[in-house]
């Protein structure tokens, strides 16, 4: 095929970003300096965010057999840029500013992986077949197996490291077994290949195709942390460095449930017969056990771990229904679930910073928290009423379009699990705004800076926060983007 400027210019995002990398690698090489590697990664993911604009000018345009940049491509890349960015100035805060205070051993590595694993969700997003699918989730996994233990005196990151690492491998074991019965039963490793091979003369795919197609479904349940495939959550959550845990939270996932959802829509043969019960079995299974062992924890971390698992649940309930409303529903869900997760995480890394061991992520260590930095406080608590859905939050915005998804499909058992789920987290969600405006425990506190607010990663948390406001009150601009950004 003849490679144009029309190709160069729709792939300039990740371009830009791989570009990124290699320069922040010899920056490296040539002179180890923490601010300086912060603003050449900042840098370079603002021109990425920008060079989606020239891109959509393009766009559709299938650029290789591998990638197809559309406007549901650029939307998920731009959100994963952003997702990056906000972890990237979030890791700034976390490591600590001059040498000697702050994390003791190397900083710039950090900035390196995530632009790494940021490359690779841009390729996941952006597949239409299944060796760029696996190209683009192993470009995402390898450095997040180096990120989760980056905090290498602590037993806990090492721990959660391996366990991800052997967890991961584990999950795409599943996916290119799910790959090679699919191939040999559909002959084609297009995603819209195979929705043709399976759908012709309007019979029900072969047992081999469903076969492959449900251990795909597995492999990608587990980098999603759905019940089952979830038991590696919370631990890898508690383990990794707090701006890491944004980052698997946001920009991992979304990557993973866009291309899920790019499989599903152009392979029908995945909502068919056994498979599509064993979604909606899935999506039960994540929202309760998601949301009754989350009121179990004592820990913010494992409790934002444990909630994960119960929103990705919601969103298989608009992935399922898969008509109408379901695919601006997803889009509108993933924006404000990753706003609410930033913001939560940001609050935990600030409190751990500069970096003094573990992490400050036991409930108790927030408690009285309004009473000595109150804005913080605030933030918090309005994450989490983000997270649990109430009116006037993002939260609220994206669980309604999702209930409307659902609501127009007919799925009334999968609706009931969401509202009953729904119902659950309220309780623990409020647990932890209650434990802010507590009495002070008479213990040893840790707290985040004084003048948190005027860093740049207390300043993007406030951003999060406004924004999070403003979706709830505001949310036609997202949602006129959102519709453009559909099939």
């Amino acid at each position: 095929m003849e490679f144009t400027t029309q190709h160069l210019t729709a792939l300039l995002p990740l371009l830009i970003t791989g570009a990124t990398t290699i320069v922040v690698m010899l920056a490296i090489a040539w002179r180890r300096h923490h601010g300086q590697t912060f603003l050449l990664s900042v840098a370079g993911l603002n021109l990425g965010l920008l060079a989606i604009i020239p891109a959509l000018g393009v766009t559709p345009l299938e650029v290789t057999p591998l990638l197809r940049i559309d406007d549901f491509a650029c939307y998920y890349q731009a959100l994963i840029l952003a997702a990056t960015l906000a972890c990237i100035t979030l890791t700034h805060a976390y490591l600590g500013g001059a040498s000697g205070k702050g994390y003791p051993g190397n900083r710039e590595e950090l900035y390196l992986l995530m632009l790494l694993a940021c490359a690779g969700g841009q390729v996941l997003v952006s597949a239409q077949h299944l060796a760029g699918l696996f190209i683009g989730l192993e470009l995402l996994s390898v450095p997040t197996y180096g990120l989760i233990a980056y905090a290498f005196f602590n037993r806990r990151s090492l721990e959660a490291g391996i366990k991800y690492m052997v967890l991961s491998a584990a999950g795409s074991s599943f996916l290119l077994f799910g790959m090679a019965l699919l191939y040999a039963d559909a002959g084609s490793l297009s995603f819209a290949g195979i929705g043709t091979s399976l759908a012709v003369g309007g019979e029900a795919p072969s047992q081999l195709a469903q076969l492959g197609v449900g251990m795909m479904l597995i492999g990608l349940a587990f980098k999603l942390s759905l019940a089952p495939f979830h038991l590696w959550t919370p631990d890898v959550y508690e383990g990794a460095p707090a701006p890491v845990s944004a980052f698997l939270a946001t920009a991992s996932k979304v990557a993973v449930f866009a291309v899920l959802l790019r499989l599903y829509q152009l392979s029908p043969a995945f909502a068919e017969g056994w498979l599509g019960q064993l979604l909606g079995l899935l999506a039960i299974l994540s929202i309760l056990v998601g949301n009754l062992l989350a009121l179990l924890q004592n820990n913010l971390k494992r409790l934002l771990g444990y909630s994960s698992i119960a929103h990705f649940g919601y969103l298989l309930v608009a992935l399922i229904a898969s008509k109408g409303l379901a695919t601006e529903a997803i889009g509108v869900y993933l924006f404000s679930y990753v706003l609410t997760s930033l913001g939560a995480f940001g609050v935990i890394t600030l409190m751990s910073t500069p970096y003094q061991g573990r992490d400050t992520d036991a409930l108790f260590e927030y408690r009285g928290l309004f009473w000595r930095r109150p804005y913080l406080a605030a933030v918090l608590a309005v994450m989490m009423l983000s997270l649990a859905g109430i009116p006037l939050t993002g939260g609220f915005i994206g669980k309604f379009f999702v209930i409307a998804a659902g609501v127009e499909a007919q799925l009334w058992w999968l609706l009931g699990a969401l509202i009953l789920g729904s119902a659950i987290a309220v309780y623990y969600y409020l647990r932890v705004m209650v434990s802010l405006f507590l009495v002070e425990p008479s213990l040893q506190r840790r707290d985040a800076p004084q003048h948190w607010a005027q860093q740049t990663g207390g300043l993007m948390l406030l951003a999060v926060a406004g924004l999070t406001l403003l979706l709830g009150v505001y949310p036609q601009p997202l949602l006129a983007l959102v519709q453009q950004a559909g099939f």
